[in-house]
């Protein structure tokens, strides 16, 4: 789109042609002066015919639907003469009040009934059909709805989203404006979740004291937020005091005092973790106990069922397999288990120990419910067990309240799951507030499996779960080690326990035959870059008959040259360029183009979807699920995405920003995923990211064949860095306390 000149219009609201009602983004029409109709697009909250306006902005081309006038602030006047009056009461923009009582209203009230409306609703009664209670009603709803367009156009003024509106005003009624300004902070809890430095932004403009003690004691709460989403459950006293001081600089005696006041609240949870003096967030503290104790009392072993050896040996004839020492031992302990961890790495037969164990349960008449975090690995799950798997999310049925902001399920201690078992796979990605949901929905009696990688990348989230359960030697488990002989064929599978061991034997480029690890030595980014690209359109489609879909590429960052940003930009240019039978939409700096990969990079409770092939359907999507899209609507400014599981989603363009390019994604993102081809680019990066675990995760993300470009000098230093960052979890200290 083409920017010109900044300008100011005014005029009459004629139409709204779009109305986003959670973001306040519109499209209107206006009248001005000259009975002329300009388009202008911006943020208005509820707009409507008959009101006047007057913009400041610029001048736009749109390549589609022409001149606009790009709106960068917008005041507002509520209609003066009647007839302007009747047709914005027409637009029902005032609940309770449709065209006819509109005419009614306006035919008795003339120019003043907006008046009458907003000081003396009560007179609304005067007007035939009216009856004193709804006269209540309407004035009620008239003032409310002033309420949260006066609040959204204050939120747009001070640059914050203008879909708070909805939740402030759920939480502070019509007094929400003066609740902000009394103390913008509030902001940065939940369930508003701003960032520190908008909700300082706002303060400083309304004047606010830098050791205000609101100030403070939302330093303390961000401080541990943001820690949270870095993946620490806690922190200590002593780091969270100095890091809260450093970061808004006050001295320690004002951290330490507002810490003292968020624990007396109810906030902050003070506890001991071993030789620490730990700070909680107070939903972290009860997860984290939750889990502790749900796990605990599920520990003690079950009697085991009679015959089971020959259970285990029919379970072994049906499947025509001969099951190694660890994993038999890995089945009588599901038979005598409420709980128990089934861990290991690539090749040592997981999946085949899970068929077993799901043969054993169904032999033992007990029902079960598999569920794995991600849609991919949902899915994948089905493939290898042939059973229907879902993700923990749509198995506890998600919900969302959107009076609280919070994520909630339908299952939970007084609605839990109806099933004897429950199956989790790719454990290492569930964080300690989805582990604390799934603890909860189980019934007293169920028995759960985890099933997992510890030497993966931990959750995105808060905890190291599956370490911390293992660490804590109170859950039973089993470890299976041994690389079977099929596997052991396998170069992808070897190469990975040689990054877990940290020593990786000479790389070999791709010279044919049965190699499925293939190394391609590329020193400069640049050639790593083109290399990368012919893959994935020419050589693995012409060499191994692989469609661009049965590709992916992973990279450590999303930064530089061969960082996943990058990457995106250049693969969907080679694999889905420009064409006149490919809709398309420009979003910021991004294209989105029917055809195109993209994954949601947010999770979004209220988007609906349906099942692509039957009548199913339902609400979310979440941080991580990917798809392609296939549909893209200009006018109507939508886009539809088929998501990995057949989940069909649309996606109005206003929340475009909930969707990245997914051609290439980090190895983060790729974690719970397999692919038959997997292109690693590999070239030095931010040091955090280049080590063994990330190593040993983006190897272990390939099926069939892992083609890594870039430097072996690289790659053998990742194998041998096994430093990572430290998190503060106190699962491990929890489960070993008294529960």
């Amino acid at each position: 789109m083409e920017r010109q000149t900044e300008a100011v219009i005014s005029g009459e609201v004629s139409a709204v042609v779009y109305a986003g009602k959670r973001t306040g983004y519109g499209v209107i029409r206006v009248r001005d002066e000259s009975e002329h109709e300009i388009t202008v697009v911006g943020y208005l909250p509820d707009p409507a015919p008959g009101e006047r306006i007057e913009a400041r902005g610029d001048w736009t081309t749109h390549p589609q639907y022409g001149p606009q006038f790009k709106a960068d602030a917008i005041v507002r006047t509520l209609p003066a003469e009647a007839s302007a009056i009747l047709e914005y009461l027409s637009a029902r923009v005032v609940p309770g009040i449709g065209p006819a009582t509109a005419a009614r209203l306006v035919a008795r009230f003339g120019a003043e009934t907006l008046r009458v409306l907003s000081t003396a609703p009560e007179r609304l009664s005067e007007v035939s059909g009216i009856t004193p209670r709804r006269a209540a009603a309407i004035g009620e709803a008239f003032a409310k709805q002033r309420g949260v367009r006066r609040l959204m156009e204050f939120l747009i003024g001070h640059g914050l989203p203008p879909h708070l509106a909805t939740l402030l005003t759920e939480h502070h009624g019509a007094a929400a404006v003066e609740a902000v300004r009394a103390d913008p902070y509030l902001l940065v809890s939940e369930p508003f979740a701003v960032s520190f430095s908008k909700a300082d932004e706002l303060a400083l403009a309304l004047h606010f004291d830098g050791d205000d003690p609101r100030r403070v004691r939302a330093a303390v709460r961000f401080e541990l937020m943001f820690n949270a989403e870095e993946g620490h459950v806690f922190l200590p006293e002593a780091k969270l005091i100095d890091s809260t001081g450093r970061f808004i600089g006050v001295d320690a005696d004002t951290a330490r005092e507002a810490l003292g006041a968020l624990a007396a609240e109810g906030a902050v949870v003070r506890d001991t973790v071993g030789a620490a003096d730990a700070c909680y967030l107070t939903e972290l503290h009860r997860a984290e106990t939750t889990v502790a104790r749900q796990v605990a009392a599920r520990c003690a072993p079950l009697p085991p069922p009679k015959d089971l050896d020959a259970l285990i040996d029919a379970v072994q004839r049906t499947a025509g397999v001969d099951y190694a020492q660890a994993q038999r031992e890995a089945l009588c302990l599901a038979a005598r288990s409420r709980v128990m961890l089934l861990t290991g790495g690539p090749g040592t037969g997981k999946t085949t120990t899970l068929r077993a164990m799901l043969d054993l349960f169904d032999r033992l008449g007990l029902s079960c419910a598999l569920a794995a975090p991600t849609g991919r690995a949902a899915k994948r799950m089905s493939e290898v067990t042939g059973r229907e798997a879902r993700t923990l999310h749509r198995l506890l049925e998600v919900s969302f309240d959107p009076a609280t902001g919070r994520q909630g399920f339908a299952h939970g201690a007084s609605a839990p799951l109806r099933t004897d078992v429950v199956v989790v796979d790719e454990m290492s990605m569930v964080d300690i507030v989805l582990m604390r949901a799934l603890v909860e929905a189980l019934p007293p009696d169920a028995r759960l499996v985890m099933v997992g990688d510890p030497d993966q990348l931990p959750s995105v989230g808060p905890g190291l779960v599956l370490s911390d359960l293992l660490a804590s030697g109170r859950v039973p488990s089993v470890r299976l080690t041994e690389i079977f002989r099929q596997a052991g064929q396998s170069q992808i599978v070897l190469r990975a326990h040689e990054v877990n061991r940290g020593a990786l034997s000479p790389l070999r480029g791709a010279r044919g035959g049965d190699e499925d690890f293939f190394f391609l030595s590329r020193r400069a980014p640049e050639e790593a870059l083109a290399t990368i690209l012919d893959l994935c359109a020419r050589r693995l489609p012409q060499n191994l008959g692989l469609a661009p879909s049965m590709i992916q590429v992973i990279s450590p960052t999303r930064r530089g040259v061969t960082g996943t940003v990058n990457l995106n930009r250049h693969l969907q240019e080679a694999l889905n360029p420009p064409s006149p039978e490919l809709p398309e939409h420009r979003f910021g700096a991004q294209v989105f183009r029917v055809g195109d990969r993209v994954m949601q990079i947010k999770n979004n409770y209220d988007i609906i979807w349906k099942q692509a092939e039957g009548p199913g359907g339902g609400l979310g999507v979440f941080n991580g699920d990917t798809g392609v899209i296939v549909a893209l609507d200009t006018r109507a400014e939508r886009l539809t995405v088929r998501f990995d599981d057949d989940r069909l989603a649309v996606y109005p363009f206003d929340r475009l920003g909930e969707l990245e390019p997914a051609w290439a994604m980090t190895v983060h993102k790729a974690q719970g995923s397999e692919y038959p081809a997997v292109v690693l680019a590999a070239l030095p990066g931010p040091p955090m990211l280049m080590n063994r675990r990330v190593l040993y995760t983006a190897v272990t993300r390939a099926r069939r064949w892992l083609i890594a470009v870039g430097r072996e000098d690289t790659l053998r230093a990742m194998a041998q860095n096994h430093r990572e960052t430290h998190r503060y979890t106190g699962l491990t200290q929890q489960l070993t306390r008294d529960n």
